[in-house]
């Protein structure tokens, strides 16, 4: 198949390699003249675990390139795919503006059939409207159909993901294109799942919205692990063997971050409210997110009493592990928090230090060159994501280069007994020292131990 991507972000990119990997002929096209160059010259934008492999391999073999021009790639392709960010607005609904000029551009050059598909994240009905633009804007009554196929990309496997995803959701209302979408998706051996437009729209934002909620479940348990003595590990394992729930996304923490769950959680909140259905519970889903936070910088007020000079290390800043991702990080929130109290924040994240730098998400923060440089002399330690390579350290050397063994685990990496037999004090959420042991026996937290691989 001859396929074009509009916008090479996380989505388009990995779309596209993934999609010439497997065979089809792509054009990636995107606005960004320093980024179509670099990537024509083997330069990836992002960090992301195989992708560079596969542009690569791809560009090398003829089957992927990239273009600044939008007539090019619709010329040259049965299907364009639209990747074009969607960011929130003040009120928390979503910025359709770049999906708006994208469809007007396909209209302005569109001569003979496509089909076309929105791969961003949109409010229920968008799909309708990029169809009204391209009629309206298209002067020579060219046919088309407009397709949404949402993406369930996790950033760190993302490649991993498309190449083997749970499902494959195509919203369609013609015969034609969804015959078109099937040859597409034929080399993926994946289920397909077809429904309306307005069906494949919403369950995007249902099913992030969901994930967050068993985020915010499970922190709202911690709370009380902590206020009784119970061990928050144990209960989401006990929870999670029901078949019913899963343990995935049952992980206490700092909260849900990145360029997805917050985004798609306001927007699903706002589309609610536009047709006229509030969405309460995710208002409280949002609402336990900010309070976990809070949680955490009281229990360093609440250890440390006072945080104003305090020498403060910081493990982690993008918003997960296995990316360079730095969006809506958690842990930059939490950073600044810190800084704001007048502590002296050394951090050092081992993707994310670079994008921390050059748009100066932390003013005041020292960036370290690894970890133990950032604890050294430290009067407590903040582990605020957790990267598997902390959990490799030398623990023992980690106390000796701090001035004082506090160790704030808000991803509960570390094993309680453990870290209490090394001589740290230790915190974690909703942990117990006396009901030490972490899942899967190990000190690694299950969603690392599992994490895809390529």
């Amino acid at each position: 198949m001859k396929i074009a991507i509009i916008g090479s972000g996380y989505v388009g990119l990995v779309t596209g390699a993934c999609f010439a990997q497997v065979g089809h002929e792509v054009i990636c096209v995107d606005n960004d003249e320093r980024k179509v160059k670099a990537l024509n010259h083997g330069k990836i934008p992002i960090y992301e675990p195989g992708l560079e492999h596969l542009v690569l391999r791809n560009v090398a073999a003829h089957r992927l390139e990239f273009s600044e021009s939008i007539e090019y790639g619709v010329d040259n392709s049965e299907v364009i795919f639209i990747a074009v960010p969607t960011p929130p607005q003040a009120d928390g609904s979503v910025d359709l503006t770049y999906i708006e000029q994208v469809a007007r551009e396909i209209a302005a050059v569109l001569k003979a059939y496509r089909v076309i598909v929105d791969k961003s994240t949109v409010p229920v009905k968008t799909g309708e409207k990029v169809g009204d633009t391209i009629r309206r804007y298209n002067k020579v009554n060219a046919e088309f159909d407009v397709v949404s196929n949402p993406e369930f990309l996790r950033e760190g496997c993302a490649v991993t993901d498309l190449m083997e995803p749970d499902r494959i959701v195509i919203g369609s209302n013609s015969e034609r294109a969804l015959a078109i979408m099937e040859k597409v998706y034929e080399p993926f051996m994946a289920p397909i799942m077809v429904t309306d437009v307005n069906s494949a729209e919403l369950i995007k934002h249902a099913a992030n919205s969901f994930l967050a909620l068993k985020i915010s479940y499970i922190n709202a348990v911690s709370s009380i692990c902590e206020a009784t003595g119970a061990d928050v590990e144990k209960v989401a394992e006990g929870i999670g063997a029901d078949k019913r729930i899963g343990r995935s996304f049952l992980n206490a923490g700092l909260g849900y971050g990145g360029s997805c769950f917050p985004k798609d959680i306001a927007a699903f909140i706002a589309i609610s409210e536009q047709i006229g259905e509030p969405f309460h519970l995710l208002k409280e889903v949002q609402r336990i997110n900010q309070h976990q936070r809070e949680r955490f910088l009281k229990k360093l007020r609440d250890t440390l009493w006072v945080l104003k000079e305090k020498r403060i290390a910081v493990w982690g800043l993008t918003f997960k592990p296995h990316t360079d991702d730095v969006r809506s990080s958690v842990a930059i929130d939490l950073v600044n928090d810190i800084i704001r109290e007048g502590a002296q924040v050394t951090a050092y994240d081992p993707k994310g230090n670079q994008r921390v730098r050059e748009l100066d998400l932390c003013p005041g923060v020292h960036l370290a060159n690894s970890a133990l440089e950032a604890a050294q002399d430290a009067e407590a330690l903040v582990l605020a994501t957790e990267w598997p390579e902390f959990s490799d350290l030398d623990l023992t050397e980690v106390r000796d280069r701090m001035h004082n063994a506090i160790v704030f685990d808000g991803r509960n990496l570390f094993d309680p007994a453990t870290m209490r037999d090394l001589g740290f004090q230790y915190f974690g959420i909703g942990r117990s020292p006396a009901n030490s042991g972490n899942r899967n026996g190990s000190s690694i937290p299950a969603d690392l131990l599992a994490l895809c691989t390529n």
